[in-house]
């Protein structure tokens, strides 16, 4: 009989550890923005690490050999996201962003002044919306920025823009 009690305590308590989510093992995930690569041949990639199921921290870096292109030629910066999705770590989330980023503004007349370097950071907030395999190994994501330039010359934008379409490895 006492045998029969220990094995029934052993067993009820392999069966009772239910949660209302699965325990994920993929915590950290690098994303590659191939949308913003083929439109512009800029390479941008990701790091992301899931806090928990609805929140996650991470970091952006890129760099593109055009100088005068729209985010200048180097970036990088960290960002915080919540999901609102009904699947964990998927779904419709916003995210709050900083970036570090560096140019150069070309001129528009053929004088003899050089190009104007700059660098500055933005700060900004962002949508987008992720789509992960039922394995949970590889996502799809879609999202969109907006930013303030902290630090602006006379002949920068106040604004910035991201956007981008990303292919996502997680473990």
């Amino acid at each position: 009989m006492k045998k029969m009690i220990i094995l029934f305590i052993i067993t009820n308590g392999y069966f009772s550890n239910a949660q209302a989510y699965p325990q994920f093992e993929n915590d950290h995930e690098i994303k590659l923005n191939i949308g913003l690569f083929l439109a512009t041949t800029t390479v941008e990639g990701s790091y992301e690490y899931f806090l928990n199921q609805d929140v996650s921290i991470g970091g952006t870096l890129y760099a593109d050999n055009d100088a005068a292109d729209y985010n200048g030629n180097f970036g990088i910066g960290p960002n915080v996201r919540a999901y609102f999705g009904y699947r964990p770590r998927s779904g419709f989330f916003a995210e709050a962003f900083g970036l570090y980023y560096t140019g150069e503004e070309e001129t528009q007349n053929n004088t003899a002044q050089p190009s104007r370097d700059y660098n500055t950071f933005a700060l900004g907030l962002g949508i987008g919306n992720k789509w992960v395999t039922r394995s949970q190994k590889f996502s799809l994501e879609i999202n969109a920025g907006l930013g303030r330039n902290v630090k602006t010359e006379e002949f920068q934008n106040t604004f910035m823009y991201r956007a981008g379409l990303s292919l996502g490895f997680r473990f």
